[in-house]
């Protein structure tokens, strides 16, 4: 009888390391809150992310990122999509996002963006190291015109799978 509770003690232990080292490194799980990636994300969905893909690539233009915004609470992490990389000038003018002037061809947005004032001036440069980032539902979004470019640093990985409700479950494009 001790030899099966002791099998299933270091199978416990077992999981449990390597549920510790999986969500640590590799993925993570994320609730979105907040209507900001609408139409795309809506609160309360639950989604994987990727933390390990970002050790072998750059992010890319349209990837949806999970990270820490600068001058917020550790703990605090948002979810928006990569516009700008690194050299990307990025500009906002009559409600329509220009990267390298070309405009951004977003169907995936609700509406062209209000004219307001933003504490970043544009035209914008994105230093190395960092991406510039706008929620799918521009006039709703805390993201890089008020935070500014996020620093790569930041980044705890890439949305990849909605898993939460099942009803809409899949991989995210």
């Amino acid at each position: 009888m001790k030899e099966i509770i002791l099998d299933y003690l270091v199978t416990f232990a077992i999981a449990i390391v390597l549920t510790a080292f999986i969500m640590t490194f590799v993925v993570q799980s994320f609730v979105v809150d907040g209507p900001s990636m609408q139409p795309t994300l809506y609160t309360g969905e639950r989604l994987l992310v990727n933390k390990f893909i970002y050790r072998f690539k750059e992010p890319q233009r349209g990837d949806i990122i999970v990270f820490r915004p600068p001058g917020e609470p550790n703990y605090r992490k948002f979810i928006k999509r990569v516009i700008g990389l690194p050299g990307d000038v990025i500009n906002i003018e009559n409600g329509i996002v220009y990267v390298n002037n070309e405009p951004v061809q977003a169907e995936y947005t609700f509406e062209k963006i209000s004219s307001r004032w933003f504490p970043v001036n544009f035209p914008v440069k994105v230093p190395e190291g960092h991406v510039f980032v706008l929620g799918d539902n521009r006039n709703n979004s805390k993201d890089s015109r008020h935070l500014g470019p996020i620093p790569m640093k930041n980044i705890t990985g890439e949305a990849f799978l909605l898993y939460w409700p099942l009803t809409k479950g899949g991989l995210i494009h």
